[in-house]
């Protein structure tokens, strides 16, 4: 499978690691009300979509870059990548 990084071009998916769900980016607030439950649900409850799906991928063998890669979960085709320091927390859903 070769991920299209935005900095180097197509990259073997080998050089990377993947992390999971990109919404992992966008951590609870530890001061608000109910943080407890929330963070309990952020580590211990994830999403298995078949289809469409966006994940973090570390360039682990390369330049160290985290991705964003939207990628079909069914086929593997990937859609797309983005470099996750690139986005806002809001947007990694």
């Amino acid at each position: 499978m070769l991920i299209p990084h935005p900095l180097l071009g197509l990259r073997d998916s080998q050089e990377f690691t993947y992390l999971g769900d990109a919404a992992l980016m966008q951590r609870p607030d530890p001061a608000a009300d109910g943080a407890e439950a929330a963070f309990c649900d952020y580590v211990f409850l994830r999403d298995n979509p078949a289809g469409v799906h966006r994940e973090l991928w570390f360039h682990e063998q390369g330049d160290r870059s985290w991705l964003v890669v939207t990628r079909d979960t069914t086929t593997h085709e990937i859609l797309g990548a983005e470099l996750a320091s690139n986005l806002k927390l809001g947007a990694a859903q």
